[in-house]
C-alpha cells in the first residue's frame, strides 16, 4: 500500500471511530491546515493543547473534547510506529500524552518541515472522510449559514 492509500484508511478509521457527541471536530479540521501555513505546525499543535486545557481536561472526563482528539489523531499518525512516519514510535503515544510536542520541540528541522508536510497531507483527508460522514455537524454549518 502506497502512502496516500494509508493516509486515507488511517484517517478513515480515525472519523469512523470519533465518538458522535464531538462538536465542531469537523469546523477544527477545517481551520487547522491554514494555521499550521500561517503559524507552523509546533505553533498550532500547542494551541490545540491549550484550547483543550491540556491533560487537565482528559483527567476530568474530557477525552471527547474536539481540540484534544484532533491532537490525538495528528499525534497517532506523525508518531506512528513506522519509518516512514516523521517521528516514529515503538507503541502509539497514549490519550494523554504530549509525544508530538516533545517530538516538536526536540528533533531536527528537517524532521520538523517532513511532519509540517505530511499532517497537512492527512488533514486533507481528515477534512474529507469528517464532512462526508459526521452529517450533524454538516447540518449545523449550512443552517448557520445565510
Amino acid at each position: 500500500m502506497n502512502i496516500e492509500r494509508e493516509r486515507a484508511a488511517h484517517a478513515l478509521r480515525t472519523i469512523e471511530q470519533l465518538p458522535t457527541d464531538v462538536k465542531k471536530y469537523t469546523s477544527y479540521v477545517k481551520a487547522l491546515p491554514a494555521s499550521i501555513l500561517r503559524n507552523g505546525l509546533g505553533q498550532a499543535m500547542a494551541t490545540l493543547l491549550a484550547a483543550s486545557k491540556g491533560e487537565a481536561a482528559m483527567k476530568n472526563g474530557g477525552v471527547n473534547e474536539a481540540h484534544r482528539l484532533l491532537y490525538n489523531h495528528l499525534q497517532a499518525w506523525l508518531c506512528r510506529n513506522d519509518s516512514a512516519a516523521p517521528y516514529p514510535s515503538e507503541e502509539e503515544p497514549a490519550a494523554d500524552s504530549t509525544e508530538l510536542m516533545s517530538r516538536i520541540t526536540q528533533g531536527d528541522e528537517a524532521s520538523y518541515i517532513r511532519a509540517q508536510a505530511e499532517a497537512l497531507a492527512y488533514l486533507g483527508w481528515l477534512k474529507k472522510f469528517a464532512t462526508a460522514f459526521r452529517p450533524e455537524e454538516k447540518e449545523a454549518e449550512s443552517e448557520s449559514t445565510p
